[in-house]
Order: C-alpha cells, then structure tokens, then sequence
C-alpha cells in the first residue's frame, strides 16, 4: 500500500502482506505499548546514560508525557499506514521534526532508538507474540517514520544554514525583567551567530548546566518580532530548568541557545486573524503581535486569553502595549477570579458568545487539555481544521 503524504512529508509504503500483520498486530501493540516505551527508554538510558543528563528532559520522563508522546506517535503513524484514508500525521511530523532539531537530534541517533526498541518490543510481548514476520512488519513501520522524520529534519538543518545537530551557540543576558506574573523576560545577544531570521511564533532550546552536572534542555518561544540580532523570551518558573533560569541567571551571564525553530505559519498580512491563549500560552501570541505591529498594523486581530487571575496573567502590560499599536485589534479575557479586572469575564474561556471573522485564521496554545477542548469548540463552529494552528510546550503533538 502507498501512503501519499501533504507537501514536504515523503511517500511511505507498507507492502499488503505486512500492512495485513501491523493491522492484526495493532492492537496488541497499542494495548501494551506504554509498557514497551518504558522497557524501551530504561534500556536505552542503561546504555546510553548521557542521553537523560544531556538530552532528554528529566521531568517529562519522571511524569511519563515523554514516553506516552513516543507511544502514541508510533502507533498514530501505524494506524495511518494501515488505513490511508485517516488524515495523515503530516502535522504530528512536522512539531516533532522542528522539536529535534531544535534539540540537535540527528540521524544517527535514529539508530539508537531502533535497537532499544525492538528490544522492548520482544522483551514485553515475548518471542511467541513477536515473531520474525512481526518483527519484520514492525521494523519497517519504524524505518518509515524514522526516514521522514530524517528527511525532514535535514531540510530543516539546510534551510537554517546548520551541520546537523550543531544549533547551539552561546548568548549573553542583556535584560531581565521580573513580571508580576512570576515569570522572568530575558533577552539574549547570540555571540557570533545570527539568528534573527526566525518566523513569528518559533521558540528557541536554552540549556543549562545544573548543580549535579547535567545539561538539560527547555523550549521558550520567542515573544519578539523577527530581525532583532536579540531574542527575548519568558521563563515561568516551573520545572527544574526553568526553575534554575529564574533562579540564577543576570544580566551579563552567558546561557546556550539554539537557532529558533517551530512550525506555525507565518499570518498573511491583512488577512483576520484569531490568537487563543492561557497562561504561558500567551509568548507565541505576543510573537505574533510583535510581528504585525512591525509589518501588517491594520490586521484585523481578535486576541482571546483565559488566566486564574489578573495577577497571574503573565505578561499583560507586554500584550496590551502590543494590541495599542493595532488599531484593528480587540481583546477579551476570561479570568476564573475576575476581580480587579474591569471586562474581564468571569470562568473559563467559551467561545459560544464570541464572533469568529469569517475565513479567520486561529492561532492557539495553552495547556494540552485547553488546547484540545477549544480546537473541538471551533470545530464545532465550522472552522476548518487547516485554519487552526496548535502550539504546545508539553510532547503531546499527537493529540492535535
């Protein structure tokens, strides 16, 4: 069977014999596959121990969102290569191909994960389940999804002028600014790099060296408009790399950043636009504010965001100096406590009483369960689903 894939994802086939096995097999893979992706990163971090000091994020793993990402990614890709009639994944590529580059995964490390895997496969299914016909089936499931998500990120490496896997460079904190919210706004000077031709709603890698010696990883997006030889983004103190951020780090320090990456489209200048936000979900808005207040002021844009409170809405005096120089800009909050917010609505955000411009584009990101009960409200409403554009700061792609 042939896959045919969106423009810049790659044909994939599965021969019928082993689409027939997959599909058999699927099930039984699905049943057990969080127990196979556990089996999967213990053996491969038992090999492989720099790989959760200096790569893989520790808190995703302690929470299991990182092995429940991989778990659900395969079998999303499986399900597809059985039945071409699903949408294809094409998006679900696309995050995870901009999220490794991002963290300078290279092809070689496909490898890795290939041999680890399959030894968990066999190890929790057992050789009566996993036969060398299932196995077979299984391996080429892999090497496709592997292979375009290779394909891809070599594009990707190309396009921003990179060796592969060589995206961080060093930057020195030239401001610092403690929000009311709790967040900390850092802007950064890339030493010897260019980096300001990024895409409005992209974030960067910072890494950071912590006291027991492992360099871990976080992804900020970028809240400044592109061509700035500086990048500015905001920490929430969360986790322990944004903790240690927030902690530790001045003005005149040196941090590591990577080259921006993340696949949210570019607005059409003039065309409506829709940016839906909670929380921290605000940065790749005000990126995009940032971006039209530079290049497209008369966009139409309908700016919704929900918060616990007035207190707690990160970045606020940043968003409304942003929407200012918008003339053809309206803003709309939802605070579950609304007092001292004058118009602030009270509760959570609901899109029943809010007008949609017709043929808006919509820009959302929030938490993994704010973002998917209001992606199904403006499916609900008719808005196709290629007009709605998810960013989220947790490996949760699959689930959009």
């Amino acid at each position: 069977m042939t896959v045919t894939a969106p423009s810049g994802v790659t044909r994939a086939e599965l021969a019928p014999r082993r689409a027939e096995i997959v599909r058999a097999t699927l099930p039984l893979i699905g049943e057990r596959i969080e127990d196979i992706t556990r089996e999967f990163y213990r053996r491969m971090f038992a090999a492989h121990p720099e790989l959760i000091r200096n790569l893989f994020n520790r808190g995703n793993q302690a929470q299991g969102a990182q092995q429940r990402a991989l778990a659900a990614s395969i079998a999303t890709f499986a399900t597809h290569l059985v039945d071409p009639a699903l949408p294809h994944p094409a998006e679900m590529l696309s995050r995870i191909a901009h999220k490794h580059v991002s963290l300078g995964v290279t092809a070689d490390q496909y490898r890795i994960v290939y041999e680890h895997l399959f030894a968990a496969i066999a190890a929790v299914l057992g050789p009566d389940t996993v036969t060398p016909e299932v196995a077979e089936a299984w391996d080429r499931v892999y090497w496709i999804m592997a292979d375009v998500l290779i394909d891809l990120e070599r594009s990707l490496y190309d396009e921003a002028g990179l060796a592969a896997g060589d995206v961080f460079r060093r930057a020195r904190v030239t401001e610092r600014v403690d929000d009311p919210s709790g967040a900390v706004l850092l802007t950064v000077h890339p030493l010897g790099a260019d980096f300001s031709n990024f895409r409005p709603g992209q974030y960067i890698s910072v890494g950071v060296t912590l006291p027991d010696g492992a360099r871990q990883l976080r992804q900020y997006s970028l809240v400044g408009a592109p061509g700035s030889a500086e990048l500015s983004f905001a920490v929430r103190p969360a986790g322990e790399v944004s903790n240690w951020i927030a902690e530790h780090v001045r003005v005149g320090d040196l941090v590591d950043v990577t080259a921006p990456f993340g696949d949210l489209p570019t607005p059409t200048a003039g065309a409506p636009l829709v940016l839906v936000s909670a929380g921290i979900g605000v940065t790749p808005m005000l990126g995009i504010l940032a971006h039209l207040a530079e290049t497209a002021p008369a966009t139409p844009v309908r700016v919704l965001h929900a918060d616990r409170d007035v207190r707690s809405h990160p970045l606020r005096d940043r968003q409304r100096a942003l929407l200012e120089r918008l003339p053809n800009a309206t803003l709309d909050l939802w605070y579950e406590d609304p007092t001292g917010a004058a118009g602030a609505r009270a509760g959570l955000l609901d899109l029943d009483d809010v007008d949609l411009p017709a043929g808006a584009e919509v820009y959302l990101c929030g938490g993994t369960g704010f973002v998917q009960a209001v992606r199904g409200a403006l499916l609900g409403r008719g808005v196709p689903a290629e007009r709605v554009h998810c960013e989220l700061f947790t490996p949760n792609d699959w689930l959009v």
